[in-house]
This record gives C-alpha cells, structure tokens and sequence, in this order.
C-alpha cells in the first residue's frame, strides 16, 4: 500500500510535534516528505534526522548554514525563506499538507498548497479568519479536500458525516480557559504567566492566550461559517468546563450530535491524516464512569470582549477579520512579553478596527496591505500602554 507523502509546515510547534507522533505511530500508511519550521532550527534539525524527509526548510534564513550543516551527512534538501515554505507546500509528490504554521504566515502556503491540488490538513485557522471568502472559493476552483484539524471543526465534521439533513445551528464548545467566570476587575492584574496555564489542553504560547481571552473561539466561528458553509446567526459558542465534547450539530428536526472523546489532539490530527479511515491506536481512552458532571454555560461578551468583536468584524465582513487578526496578533505578542495589560488588548484591537480603511471585497493583494497596515496601526496603539 503507498504510504500518504504529508509535509508538516510548522513542524517544531504543539501541533506539528504531535503530528509526528502520529506518523511514527503509523509508519506503514503515513510518511515525512517534508518538514518546514520558522527558527527552531535545533529541533527541526532532530525531527530531520529521524523522520529522513526529503525536504526541510527554516523559514528565518540566518539559521540555515546551522541546518544545512547539521544534515550535511544526509540525503536531504534543505532551504530557507519563506518562500521555500511555499514552494515545498506545491511541491509534486506531496499528497496533503498539515498548515500547522502560526498566525497569518500560514495563508501565502494555504494557497499555494490548494493551487498545486493537495489536500489540506487545515490547523491554521488564521487562514480562514484573513481569507476565508477567498481560500472557499479557491477550494472549490481547485477540487480541493480540506480537513479540519482544530479539535471542534474535526468534531462538526465527523458529526456531520453521512448526514443531508438542512443544519439548525453549530454548537461550538469552548472550555472557558483559565479565567472562566472571572470578572473584568479581577482580569485588569492578570500576566502571561497566569494566561498560559490551560486547565485542559496543552498548546502553543499563542493559541493558549487566545484561548484565554476567548479570541481564539472568535476565530473558530469564522473558521466554522467558511468550512461548513453555515450563516453566522446559526452558529454559537457554548462553554464547556470539562473539554469532553469538543463541539456538537443541531439538526432542523430538533436532535443534536455531539462528538465526545478525550482533550488529545493526535486524535483529530489522526482522522485529517488518514481520513475516510480510522487508524487503530493505543492513546488513552475516554472512561464515561469516571465523569459524574459535564455542564454547559454562556460565554460572557462583555468580559471577554474580544468574542465579540470576532462577531462584529465577521458581520461587517470584507476585510474586517484580517484587520482582527494582525491587531490581535501584534496584542498576544506584547501581551507574552508583559508589555500590554490582558485587558488593553481588546481596546487595541478595537481601535486599530475603527482605523483601517474598508474593503468590501478584497482580493489577496487587499489582504496582504490590510494586514501590514493593522499591523503598523495595532503597533502604535500598543506602545501608549508601555
């Protein structure tokens, strides 16, 4: 049997690590072809040299005599820039790329990965928040196959499997992250140290924020009206302490799916990988004797402000959600940095979507000058709160 050629663009991060320990874990169905990192060249260095890719590239070019150096002895291309990232994703033998890149550097690839005919592995949800109007249409025009990869779009979309029933209302769960029910009094102290401790998941640094502040769930609607072709007003965000149902579907007729399964992400990275099949392993199971309480709750908009400017910019449209995306991206940065209050973050991103100019139908060049722009602005604003 061919074994499936998968190149992991975002290799060294939460997502990418654990898709390798997918693959090692299938070795006799999937394999390496490629691997691309942003500047932990050590790390991609070791993942080099076990997994025997064909091609690796570190995106930050001062590290790449470090890697070439490092493979010397191997079989194996190595290059740098961030345009090698883009080429290795249209790269021939490929057959599906994992977007597991961060923020907005992951959409350039997106595209070029569909353009070239591979199937998607789609992790990064920026993409589908700056461009989703965009890589829809580009999807269908190129007969691409996208896969969620998130934890509550993989559950819709098992959840909507086999299924030709008209969809009421998308139920995206939300754990509440580690200030659930605190109130804005309490959030005006907190650090990135405190923001960083999840008390389900394990993420990267800047997922995790966003999942304390509740923009990454803002993200996962958009991501959810462009992958699932559903209306904004059909889809709410349910917190769910417990992050045992990863999200749920309620059909015209009144019943509800719920996908429910253990907080690990090699699950739905497994089923994007190998998808229609599911491949037999040995992770841990979910014992349903052991969970006495699963409970459900309204997230709050008006402490969590960022969920509903995620909402507002989605009504607006146009260009509005890539103007989200760079100012919340600059916010997180300095926010990790304890340069900006958790609360502040919110008003920059306020202020820098009231400043950009609006595009009603913006093509790519529009997104890529939105986002410097948002990013230029998001930048000065931040720098008042220093």
């Amino acid at each position: 049997m061919k074994k499936t050629q998968v190149a992991i663009l975002g290799s060294t991060g939460s997502i990418g690590t654990q898709a390798l320990q997918v693959i090692a874990d299938h070795p006799d169905r999937l394999e390496v072809y490629a691997l691309t990192a942003n500047s932990s060249a050590e790390l991609l260095i070791e993942q080099a040299r076990r997994f025997m890719p064909e091609v690796v590239v570190i995106a930050n070019e001062e590290k790449y005599s470090m890697v070439q150096e490092a493979l010397g002895d191997l079989p194996i291309k190595v290059f740098a820039g961030a345009q090698s990232v883009a080429d290795v994703a249209a790269m021939e033998p490929i057959d599906i790329v994992l977007t597991a890149m961060v923020g907005y550097s992951g959409l350039y690839p997106t595209i070029r990965a569909i353009k070239a005919g591979k199937s998607i592995a789609l992790a990064n949800k920026e993409t589908m928040v700056v461009a989703g109007s965009l890589i829809s249409v580009l999807c269908q025009q190129y007969h691409t196959k996208v896969y969620p990869v998130d934890s509550e779009h993989s559950a819709i979309f098992q959840c909507l499997m086999g299924e030709c029933s008209e969809v009421e209302k998308l139920l995206l769960t939300a754990s509440g992250g580690p200030f659930r029910g605190k109130d804005r009094k309490f959030l005006e102290t907190v650090t990135a140290a405190d923001a960083l401790k999840h008390p389900n998941w394990s993420m990267g640094a800047k997922i995790t924020i966003d999942s304390a502040s509740m923009m990454n769930k803002g993200f996962e609607v958009m991501e959810a009206k462009w992958l699932f072709d559903v209306e904004l007003s059909k889809i709410d965000v349910v917190v769910h302490p417990q992050s045992l149902i990863h999200s749920m579907v309620q059909f015209r007729d009144g019943a509800i799916k719920a996908q429910i399964g253990m907080p690990d992400m090699r699950l739905p990275i497994q089923l994007a990988l190998g998808f229609p099949e599911r491949f037999e392993n040995d992770y841990p199971r979910l014992d349903l004797f052991t969970q006495n309480i699963m409970t459900f709750e309204k997230p709050d908009q008006e402490v969590f402000r960022n969920l509903a400017l995620a909402y507002a910019a989605m009504e607006r449209g146009g260009n509005s959600p890539c103007v989200l995306n760079a100012a919340n991206e600059v916010v997180v940065a300095r926010f990790l940095k304890d340069k900006i209050g958790f609360l502040q973050m919110s008003d920059v991103i306020e202020q820098t979507m009231q400043k950009v100019d609006f595009i009603a139908n913006p093509v790519y060049e529009d997104y890529v000058a939105t986002h410097e722009v948002a990013t230029r602005l998001a930048e000065e604003f931040s720098a008042k709160y220093e």
